[in-house]
């Protein structure tokens, strides 16, 4: 055990509140914590990576630019295309957030690629779900579960993901179409065998990524039409990464609303789609979480990127059954409370 690891362990042990935090780069989500974090970036590194196999173990303070590097070097990538708000992301920080780029609708999200975690819970136990192996489980996947929890669950140290080789052919094709327009050529063109990893909209520009084998590409271009991007991998990097100036509005919070892919536009106005409909960007004035009922109309939820906000948690309030849920799942795992305090719940006691 490390001396890094011993440390943690030892202080949960003695019941001693425990916040970590990996590169500060996502600090602006979720709550703010009740204690001064512990940055995982010392405990970092290539734990295991077989090529052949898929899969790849780091520890959790480790970048997701040195993971990106190694996989590129092998002609692989991973499938959840994490946003990276810095060169200081972590593979922990990642997988803490469960956020996913806009691959997500093509090889699914964060959460699809994790294989296992080791981890340390609320008692100072260290515990393994899951493996390093493709398989299904049976029961609670705690694995899965910690994925977007903030680090509420236990404490990330290890975490084993999937890896896919990188396309062989990639093209971007834009459509000048309206939002409605859009949502309904998408909904057309994805019951059809097309090879699209990405589609997103904003000011009446419709960008949809085809990514496959070559002649696959070429003939689903020729099929869709519109108009071939230039420097695509630069185009979609930016909206990975949300610094395209469609996600910057002065003097406005940013919000991300997860609903069905067919919600119509009038139900849920946004200033950019993505995920092919799932995914709807909107600009409210400051302090204004009216968002959240806005969301909970069309079946979705909201989540605040607004970098400036220090009140609430930014997201969105649970339903009285799914909050009694994870209340039983956090006290099993973290009985008293100790992990990341303040970052889902506004007061922890």
């Amino acid at each position: 055990m490390s001396a890094f690891i011993e440390s943690l362990v030892d202080r949960l042990s003695r019941r001693e509140p425990v916040s970590v935090v990996g590169g500060g780069t996502q600090s602006f989500l979720a709550g703010r914590l009740q204690d001064a974090p512990v940055s995982m970036g010392d405990y970092s590194g290539v734990v295991n990576y077989e090529p052949t196999e898929l899969v790849l173990t780091a520890r959790a303070g480790t970048t997701l630019v040195e993971i990106e590097q190694l996989l590129a070097a092998s002609q692989q990538m991973l499938p959840f295309e994490p946003p990276m708000y810095g060169d200081t992301s972590t593979l922990g920080g990642a997988m803490a957030t469960g956020l996913s780029g806009p691959r997500r609708i093509h090889l699914g999200s964060a959460r699809d690629a994790v294989l296992g975690v080791r981890l340390i819970n609320g008692l100072g136990e260290q515990l393994k779900f899951g493996g390093e192996v493709m398989k299904n489980v049976a029961g609670y996947d705690i694995s899965r579960l910690s994925v977007g929890a903030y680090g509420t669950l236990g404490i990330l140290t290890d975490i084993s993901v999937k890896v896919l080789p990188v396309p062989e052919s990639e093209q971007t094709r834009v459509f000048a179409l309206d939002a409605p327009s859009a949502l309904s050529m998408l909904a057309r063109i994805g019951r059809l065998p097309y090879p699209i990893s990405a589609a997103t909209w904003f000011e009446n520009q419709l960008y949809v990524r085809l990514s496959g084998a070559a002649r696959g590409v070429g003939a689903a271009a020729r099929a869709l039409g519109g108009e071939l991007l230039h420097e695509a991998d630069d185009f979609w990097r930016a909206i990975r990464q949300h610094r395209h100036a469609a996600f910057t509005r002065q003097d406005q919070w940013l919000w991300r609303l997860s609903v069905p892919p067919t919600t119509p536009v009038e139900a849920c106005p946004a200033s950019i789609i993505d995920w092919a409909g799932a995914q709807r960007w909107v600009f409210a004035a400051p302090g204004d979480f009216g968002v959240f009922a806005q969301a909970a109309r069309v079946g979705g939820h909201a989540t605040c990127f607004a970098k400036d906000r220090e009140v609430g948690t930014g997201l969105q309030p649970l339903d009285a059954g799914v909050a009694r849920l994870n209340q039983r799942i956090r006290d099993a795992m973290d009985p008293y409370h100790l992990l990341n305090r303040g970052r889902l719940f506004e007061v922890d006691v």
